[in-house]
């Protein structure tokens, strides 16, 4: 049996992460973006109920909401959106500077850039990544 190393687990839980959000909005495109307030009804303590909202042209909204977990977190600090970019289709979601600068981009470059900051705390231990989620039109 193999380990990974806290580093290794770090980035695959953050790759999954970035991978996860390309599958709900590659081949779309971004009608609006913005924070909304969503309740989960007490469910996920650990999920910010002021989330991050990405609106696709087929109805679909793809929420990222931040995580808090003890001393582990995932938070997105700032976007900028590329207006004179959204009517392109997305074709990938990419992270640089160990996953604190997020692109969501087309032919013609980043649609929307997120500002990003994430500590994994005690390894292991605690959750962290933001929590995706996919909601149908």
């Amino acid at each position: 049996m193999s380990y990974q190393t806290d580093d290794e687990y770090e980035i695959s839980v953050m790759e999954e992460n970035v991978s996860e959000l390309a599958g709900g909005v590659v081949g779309h495109k971004i009608v609006k973006a913005g924070w909304v307030d969503r309740d989960f009804g007490g469910k996920y303590s650990w999920y910010s109920s002021t989330q991050f909202e990405i609106e696709l042209d087929n109805g679909k909204k793809v929420y990222l909401a931040n995580t808090d977990d003890c001393c582990a977190y995932t938070e997105l600090n700032n976007f900028l959106l590329n207006a004179e970019l959204v009517d392109h289709v997305i074709m990938g979601v990419e992270a640089e500077d160990y996953f604190s600068r997020w692109h969501i981009y087309a032919d013609m470059g980043d649609v929307l850039a997120l500002d990003v900051s994430w500590s994994s705390g005690n390894t292991g231990y605690y959750g962290f990544g933001f929590h995706i989620e996919v909601v149908d039109a």
